[in-house]
């Protein structure tokens, strides 16, 4: 691994480096190495079919601490840092957000992973939901449109690298897909909803108005989504989302 790095921050089984020139992902030996050639490859297919701002892969190797990615530095504010720095600009950097998704939305990679085949194996691995409530979920996600949108999966404005430029740079394209893009929205909806309902609320309405969306449209995605954000066990989070997953058994 590269020396002179330092850590530019943490998250559950992940250390960030940086170095002059590139940023360093170490993955922990919860991570195997296919689940590391996987976000690779996910992000080399959009890197080449996607008409996207995508700081470059550069390799892929293991290292004493775990597998580890390297990708050119791109310097710059993430588009959560600069909503929580200048709330007064918020609708604005909601709108940048928003036009940057339906961009996303607007590409093709063909050969990555189906969206729908992802979340049905989600769904499947929550044993501890229960026969039935996986059944239903199973049954809505069949029913729902097959669309073949590139899904980012995890679309967040901590995922949106602003730089000096006012060029916006997509990370962590771990969880992407090519699916329904309704699908993605309510992912990135439950994500803000997770953090900031005023966020979420302002999203949802702008992502609905710019792709005219009907919102109930997009609402019927969100015990689907909700069921593949379990399987993160992230505790805090379980029981909103658990009232989501059981809208489903309702509706």
């Amino acid at each position: 691994m590269e020396e002179n790095k330092k850590v530019i921050f943490t998250r559950p089984h992940k250390t960030i480096y940086a170095t002059e020139d590139t940023i360093i992902k170490v993955f922990d030996n919860r991570y195997s190495k296919s689940d590391v050639l996987n976000e690779a490859r996910n992000e080399a297919l959009v890197e080449e079919n996607a008409e996207l701002n995508i700081p470059s892969l550069i390799s892929v190797s293991e290292t004493p601490e775990g597998w580890c990615l390297v990708r050119d530095k791109v310097e710059g504010s993430t588009l959560a840092e600069l909503m929580e720095r200048e709330p007064e600009k918020l609708e604005t950097y909601m709108e940048m957000f928003v036009d940057l998704q339906l961009t996303v939305h607007k590409q093709k990679v063909p050969t990555i992973k189906r969206l729908r085949h992802k979340l049905m194996d989600q769904i499947n691995s929550l044993k501890d939901l229960g026969a039935t409530a996986r059944y239903e979920l199973a049954v809505r996600l069949e029913s729902m449109p097959k669309h073949t949108k590139l899904c980012h999966g995890d679309f967040n404005p901590s995922n949106i690298i602003v730089d000096k430029y006012g060029k916006l740079w997509i990370i962590d394209w771990a969880h992407a897909a090519q699916g329904n893009a309704s699908a993605d929205a309510a992912m990135t909806y439950l994500l803000f909803c997770l953090e900031d309902q005023k966020k979420a609320d302002m999203y949802m309405k702008l992502f609905c108005d710019k792709s005219d969306t009907a919102r109930q449209y997009v609402n019927r995605w969100l015990p689907i989504v909700a069921a593949a954000q379990m399987t993160k066990k992230k505790e805090k989070e379980k029981e909103l989302l658990m009232k989501w997953i059981d809208v489903v058994e309702y509706q």
